[in-house]
């Protein structure tokens, strides 16, 4: 009976312990996730796809999963404001070397910046991030997030038509 008792401890123990490890591993493999998710093992960091944006379907630049890119309008050309705390929730799309490409041939240019975040893909001057809130490809959940945060179109346009520019002032997290 002791045996018994010291082995079903021995085994609680080690479920535990598999369960701690299996919990550690997923909270390392959210940001892990975002990491890949952004591109960077890959300089093909962007692609055309599709996401519900204000209840209507658009087409929007995605990473090779399908997750929705977002600009924030805080953000110069070559000057991301979004690091630190805010980029755990705003994960930049990065690519390890070379010049980021697209799976499509889109009307602005791609371009990468070396900074607080590595080396993040631009579009036409805005850098790009993904949303740690959109769940699932073709989500769009963080558009219009305090105003300053929104999908990244090929033209550049939001979901109202109009064309965004980027701006040098600073916030948005």
């Amino acid at each position: 009976e002791n045996g018994r008792s010291e082995m079903r401890g021995f085994v609680a123990r080690g479920v535990w312990l598999a369960g701690a490890a299996v919990l550690v591993a997923s909270c390392g493999s959210g940001s892990v996730a975002a990491v890949s998710n952004s591109g960077s093992t890959s300089t093909e960091a962007v692609h055309l796809g599709t996401a519900t944006v204000g209840g209507s379907t658009e087409q929007v630049l995605t990473n090779a999963q399908g997750f929705t890119l977002y600009h924030l309008t805080a953000d110069g050309p070559s000057n991301p404001t979004c690091t630190g705390a805010c980029a755990v929730t705003w994960p930049p799309v990065v690519v390890s070397s070379g010049q980021p490409t697209a799976s499509s041939t889109l009307p602005q240019g791609l371009t990468a910046v070396t900074g607080a975040n590595g080396r993040q893909v631009e579009y036409g001057g805005h850098p790009l991030y993904h949303y740690s809130g959109d769940l699932a490809p073709g989500q769009a959940t963080g558009e219009g997030v305090l105003g300053e945060w929104f999908v990244v179109t090929p033209s550049l346009a939001g979901a109202s038509g109009a064309t965004v520019s980027p701006s040098a002032a600073g916030g948005g997290y």
